[in-house]
């Protein structure tokens, strides 16, 4: 584990739109899969990679969060919860941890709504070798393949937003590694994707953002109410799946 990745931040403040009735009194992250809140299958691969402290930035129905975790850690591994009493997306939620962030630390970074067990140890290794302000792990296979890569591994286009088609189109996971140095560019209280902040320094210095190929394990996106309801049925009942 390289030194400098002892932090990760998981994204769980979204309204879980597309899941409601479900998500009306519940974080998605916090919905249950195989008898577990999904947010603990993050936490469990993310200390797998090392990580030894969890930052959580929180929005809708904060206080189950605390219902949950009452003691504020998994495993020995404490939690932080960033409350944001107005959501600020992506980027904006990652900035708005950045006073907790050491000036020369890298940081994992985990959407809240997925399941993986996909090796970390090369995503950890790549951003420590080149050091780009953020490196992507992609999947070469999936439902939406609109991250765009060159003969380099750098990632030179999102959703076609720079019309820049590289070599290769890939599915981004939602995990990432970012340098705290990458939190600049972002305004403080803005409501920001980090896709846009991506495409950005994409424009403004290219290489600067990396993606790796990881198509080992598993990657689930907990992204409907039909998909949730599968992933329940696999992860409860293995043997159907």
């Amino acid at each position: 584990m390289p030194r400098r990745f002892k932090t990760a931040f998981i994204l769980g403040a979204g309204l879980g739109i597309r899941l409601r009735p479900l998500t009306d009194h519940c974080p998605k992250p916090l919905l249950e899969i195989g008898g577990r809140p999904v947010i603990t299958y993050a936490l469990d691969h993310l200390l797998q990679a090392g990580v030894d402290r969890f930052i959580v930035n929180t929005h809708h129905c904060p206080e189950v969060y605390r219902q949950r975790f009452p003691d504020s850690q998994w495993r020995g591994a404490p939690i932080l919860f960033r409350y944001e009493p107005v959501l600020l997306d992506t980027a904006g939620g990652l900035k708005n941890i950045e006073d907790l962030l050491g000036d020369d630390e890298a940081i994992l970074c985990y959407n809240g709504d997925i399941i993986a067990d996909f090796p970390l140890q090369g995503l950890l290794r790549l951003h420590e070798e080149r050091r780009p302000e953020a490196t992507l792990v992609l999947r070469s296979d999936g439902p939406l393949l609109n991250v765009s890569i060159n003969a380099r591994g750098e990632v030179c286009d999102l959703r076609n937003a720079l019309n820049h088609p590289g070599i290769r189109n890939c599915l981004f996971t939602g995990v990432y590694a970012v340098e705290t140095s990458l939190l600049r560019h972002i305004r403080a209280g803005s409501k920001e994707s980090i896709v846009s902040i991506f495409l950005q320094r994409i424009s403004g210095n290219p290489g600067s953002i990396l993606g790796i190929i990881t198509d080992e394990g598993n990657w689930q996106d907990i992204g409907s109410i039909d998909a949730y309801k599968k992933l329940n049925n696999q992860i409860g009942n293995p043997e159907e799946s």
